[in-house]
């Protein structure tokens, strides 16, 4: 009896034995493969395997000679690079890879490369197909390096604001840089509204500033551009500017409540949009990366009829997002200022940037609740601990507010929300708009309770108003205030000296104007 029990536990111990034996070489030779077929996935990657197959007469000798290879960088860009999506998309590379593979096998074994017409496949046609955009995107992530022309600044700013529009993918104008061709040129893009490029926009350019004659809300118009925008006519009175511990989520740079009195004053109906900064922007761009203390040197001299304006930027400010009617983010304050500075030139009044008091005024729109709209921000907001149970409403904010609930994480166009009493949009919301106040946490207690017209002048960083499109309700009411971040919003900024005039490092700000009402006209 215990010797048969012994003889079963002995079979049993050697079957084990074999399966993990079994089991171990199974491991071994699935890796080995794994390795092998990786190894043969890496060097079918390189060039010199795309050689082997690609038996075009000067394929070799184009692609050493083009700016891909033959450059002043060290850079070299491989076959794989820009014939197959990038890596980051595991499966459609390697698919990609596999498809394109086959293909070449097949012609290579079976076709005769003699009876190919060569120059047929050469044309951007047959080059579209076999250059996926996405990996020309991924390499090339700043489109505006050193030496870029102002054509070639320009040309690809239009590009990103209307790639769907146009169709285009970046090898329809650079069908050169991969395999060079001594004859080889792409027309200049024109047409390009608001930059003055070309002559193919068919909307009439302004020749004079729109006269105003009495306060009421008129549509201002940029001479020498087709670039227009609406101003509201903002009436002067007296408010309560701050918040109380009473409302809900008050902080303590809210306090005290003061009696501010404003006099009238022009504001924007929306924030600057992406058509009205490339006006700018086309207008007064700085050559090349210009120093910063020559652009301060300039723009600070009163005897220079003209701004100096940004200079390139290190990627796409507007994120993808669409440009148009969409609020224009990422430049800096300073940047803000100099757009105001010359749109004053332009038209002959004076614009500037509105003072936190106006802002608040102007968001409130003749209310004193929280909001301009009807409701707690204890209702919308989403802090609080009944919030992990319950959502918060998005009823009626929505109507009025682009924020964190309804924005899709990027900014919207105007006509997404209504307007406030005054006829304001966006007041709160889609971007935080820069004053023209320095932060001060305490400015509230160091004025008088009754106080006109007021402006804090000293400071480090800048007050920002509204909140945006990534902001809880909280941070939408009337009273809430915020402040600028000048070197966090910098610190991943490549260049030296880091950008007078870009933002590396934050989205959802931009900025509105005011314009003062010229004194001949009867503000009452």
């Amino acid at each position: 009896m215990d010797n048969r029990h012994s003889k079963r536990h002995s079979g049993r111990k050697n079957f084990f034995k074999k399966k993990s034996f079994i089991f171990l070489v199974g491991i071994i030779i699935g890796f080995a493969v794994f390795i092998g077929m990786y190894q043969t996935s890496v060097y079918f990657s390189t060039d010199e395997s795309c050689m082997i197959c690609h038996v075009h007469p000067h394929v070799e000798d184009s692609w050493r000679q083009s700016v891909h290879m033959n450059n002043k960088s060290g850079t070299k860009t491989s076959c794989v690079a820009c014939h197959l999506p990038p890596q980051t998309n595991t499966w459609k590379h390697y698919t990609a890879k596999a498809k394109l593979g086959i293909k070449d096998v097949w012609s290579y074994m079976f076709k005769d490369s003699a009876s190919y017409d060569w120059e047929n496949k050469s044309q951007l046609e047959n080059a579209i197909k076999y250059i996926p955009n996405e990996s020309c995107v991924a390499c090339h992530y700043n489109l505006f390096p050193q030496g870029i022309t102002d054509d070639g600044i320009t040309a690809h700013l239009y590009y990103e604001e209307n790639v769907e529009k146009l169709d285009l993918q970046c090898i329809s104008c650079h069908l050169d840089v991969g395999h060079y061709n001594p004859n080889y040129s792409h027309a200049k893009m024109t047409g390009i509204p608001g930059l003055n490029i070309g002559a193919a926009d068919n909307r009439p350019v302004f020749e004079t500033a729109t006269e105003v004659t009495s306060f009421a809300d008129h549509t201002e118009q940029i001479p020498g551009t087709p670039v227009s925008f609406k101003m509201v006519a903002i009436p002067g009175g007296t408010f309560r500017m701050g918040s109380t511990p009473k409302e809900p989520f008050h902080k303590a740079d809210e306090a005290p409540v003061r009696n501010v009195t404003l006099s009238p004053f022009f504001m924007a109906e929306v924030e600057v949009t992406w058509e009205q900064y490339w006006a700018f922007y086309a207008n007064t761009m700085s050559e090349g990366r210009t120093h910063p203390d020559e652009v301060y040197r300039r723009n600070a001299d009163p005897s220079v009829d003209g701004v100096s304006g940004p200079t390139p930027p290190f990627g796409f400010p507007d994120q993808g997002w669409g440009g148009g009617d969409r609020p224009a983010i990422t430049m800096t304050h300073y940047t803000a200022e100099t757009f105001c500075q010359w749109l004053s030139l332009k038209t002959g009044k004076t614009y500037r940037l509105p003072t936190e008091a106006e802002c608040e005024y102007a968001a409130r729109g003749g209310t004193e609740t929280p909001y301009f709209f009807e409701g707690s921000p204890k209702k919308y907001s989403k802090d609080g601990f009944w919030r992990r149970f319950i959502d918060p409403s998005t009823d009626v904010i929505s109507d009025y507010v682009i924020y964190a609930a309804n924005s899709r994480n990027k900014t919207q166009e105007p006509s997404a929300v209504q307007a406030n009493p005054f006829g304001l949009k966006n007041m709160a919301g889609n971007v935080m708009e820069y004053c023209a106040d320095k932060y001060d946490p305490e400015a509230y207690s160091k004025t008088p309770e009754n106080v006109t017209d007021p402006l804090v002048t000293t400071g480090t960083e800048w007050v920002v108003r509204g909140g945006n499109y990534t902001s809880d309700a909280a941070d939408l009411r009337s009273a809430a205030r915020g402040q600028t971040q000048h070197d966090a919003w910098l610190k991943t900024d490549p260049q030296q000296p880091k950008s007078i005039w870009w933002y590396s490092d934050i989205r959802g700000i931009g900025f509105r104007v005011v314009c003062e009402p010229d004194a001949s006209i009867n503000v009452y």
